[in-house]
């Protein structure tokens, strides 16, 4: 079965033969599946109200268990924005009353967000949306193919993943 990548490569190899084009067999469809990906799963969080930074943030809240609960610097620490975005994102998601803030009372000067009631339901909600989108990318592989492909992806992602700072 051939793909966009396969005549992308061959066009390449044929106006570029001096040049080494199979990383782009790999990584233009890694880049291609990710667009499609975002699609994905731009269409299942807007099934449920909410944009991507919305189920970031309401997911990270969502993973930290009972009482549902992060300070801001964790969420800063799991979303990868900027102590402002996060300011903002956590004022927004509270107007829609989807998170809130508590006073941290192991220190007074500090807040705790908290996901309320109805943000544990969009999240979960949206979570089984996207589960479901994410499937179907990947009915055409075997489960012994998916794991195979995971472990593979994570060699290439775990040192971006573990790096300091």
């Amino acid at each position: 079965m051939e793909d966009e990548v396969d005549r992308l490569v061959a066009a390449w190899r044929r106006e570029r033969p001096d040049l080494d084009v199979e990383p782009l067999e790999v990584l233009s469809r890694v880049s291609r599946l990710a667009r499609h990906l975002d699609r994905a799963r731009r269409l299942a969080f807007s099934e449920h109200g909410l944009e991507p930074w919305e189920f970031d943030v309401l997911t990270a809240l969502r993973r930290a268990g009972a009482p549902y609960q992060l300070s801001p610097g964790q969420l800063l620490t799991q979303t990868l924005v900027t102590s402002g975005t996060m300011t903002n994102r956590i004022d927004r998601l509270a107007k829609k009353g989807l998170v809130e803030r508590l006073p941290d009372p192991s220190d007074r000067r500090g807040v705790l967000v908290r996901l309320t009631d109805e943000g544990r339901d969009r999240a979960d909600q949206a979570l089984a949306g996207l589960l479901d989108q994410e499937r179907a990318i990947l009915a055409e592989l075997s489960s012994a193919q998916r794991g195979e492909l995971a472990g593979l992806l994570r060699q290439l992602t775990a040192p971006f993943d573990n790096i300091p700072g």
